[in-house]
């Protein structure tokens, strides 16, 4: 008979890492696995060198939250061990970054950071250690569907984070738990107070880790000095608007903080100045109204089904099936048709046009019959609007 986290033991003689950030959710995932008399050790990863990090109350991971993730194993009477990954974190997730923005694109490191660091390097510790499984502190379902283990968003729509985690393989997959997928972000704080823990009032991370000050140029130019170049910002129609220093400020969909002023003897009927392309071989920033975002075609590469037997047929793939796609984090999963191309790539045909879509996003695919099954996901490598087709001729002609 199975327990609550779906092994063929006793509590008592199931051992569970749970990777503890020292924030609340890694906490009370901890505390209730105590309570319900399992085996738990905690680990946290040490992954940069906070230094002024530790101030920001925005960051995980910091050196304070290594003092939290350790006062609240101390309370719950259970193993705790710091692992310094930070030279791991540092070529998976950081270099990764930088070279992301350099290109161009807008990456996302905590899928990176999941994908590699933690479902990886930290899950094969865990298995190193003896453990049954590995529990985080996600708000993500895992259940069993026709005797597969897939994956399905949160309960708390608000916290719900299947999107950073589409990059799940199917044999990480048999061994992650995520135990808060079924309560809401309020049962989470409610819990915390009942076991007394001391992150109970802890706000939650709003930053990427390593980017306390969500000034993400400053961190490209540390990590790649002396590769970021200054260049031209252009409107689709062809006009030098100004000049920038570097396309790593700048993002698709970006309205604010262009450094630009108004265009004398242009009628303002298209309304504001959007970013519309980069174009970081040229150095280019292209910019046009959010007319120009218009994008009903998006390419994904690196494709990663959770539960592959769960998908239909590959010749009805082929043919394009109906589906949900989630290409922005911030935005809904929205309905789309996808086609199947040769190697890890997929085309998405989006039923009505979304806005802001940027290479290095993830576009995470969802069953249209039930919006709330993952299917997998991959990385935008390329998204087809107006502004793309300006901006090839543009550059060519220029």
């Amino acid at each position: 008979m199975d327990n609550t986290l779906h092994i063929a033991k006793a509590p008592a003689d199931t051992r569970v890492v749970v990777a503890m950030s020292g924030g609340v959710d890694s906490s009370v995932t901890a505390a209730l696995l105590v309570e319900q008399g399992y085996e738990v050790i905690g680990i946290t990863l040490q992954l940069y060198d906070h230094g002024a990090a530790v101030q920001s109350k925005g960051a995980c991971c910091a050196g304070a939250d290594i003092h939290d993730a350790r006062t609240v194993a101390a309370s719950l009477g259970i193993p705790h061990y710091v692992l310094d990954y930070e030279s791991l974190f540092r070529q998976q997730v950081m270099d990764d970054f930088a070279d992301s923005y350099l290109a161009g694109h807008t990456p996302i490191p905590c899928v990176r950071c999941n994908q590699t660091v933690k479902f990886t390097d930290l899950l094969q510790t865990a298995r190193d250690l003896g453990a049954d499984c590995l529990a985080t502190g996600h708000y993500i379902r895992r259940e069993v569907k026709q005797g597969l283990a897939c994956l399905r968003r949160g309960i708390d729509e608000s916290k719900d984070q299947s999107y950073f985690l589409f990059a799940t393989t199917p044999e990480q997959l048999d061994y992650l738990r995520f135990p808060l997928g079924g309560m809401t972000k309020t049962e989470t704080r409610a819990l915390a107070a009942r076991f007394s823990l001391s992150v109970q009032d802890k706000p939650d991370s709003q930053d990427i880790c390593f980017v306390p000050n969500g000034r993400y140029g400053d961190i490209v130019r540390k990590l790649r000095p002396g590769a970021v170049e200054a260049g031209e910002i252009r409107h689709l129609d062809g006009t030098v608007l100004g000049s920038h220093n570097g396309v790593i400020d700048y993002t698709i969909g970006q309205r604010r903080g262009l450094g630009i002023g108004g265009r004398k003897d242009v009628p303002d009927d298209d309304g504001p100045l959007y970013v519309v392309g980069i174009d970081a071989a040229s150095h280019t920033v292209l910019v046009g109204p959010q007319s120009a975002l218009a994008c009903e075609t998006v390419y994904l590469d690196e494709m990663n089904w959770i539960s592959p037997d769960l998908l239909p047929a590959t010749d009805m793939m082929e043919k394009g099936i109906a589906v949900f796609a989630k290409l922005r984090n911030t935005a809904p999963a929205s309905s789309a048709r996808l086609f199947m191309m040769e190697g890890q790539r997929v085309r998405l045909e989006l039923e009505a046009p979304e806005y802001g879509i940027a290479r290095g996003q993830a576009g995470v695919i969802y069953d249209a019959g039930d919006d709330s099954l993952m299917l997998g996901g991959g990385w935008i490598a390329n998204a087809t609007t107006n502004a793309e087709i300006a901006q090839t001729e543009i550059l060519v002609s220029g």
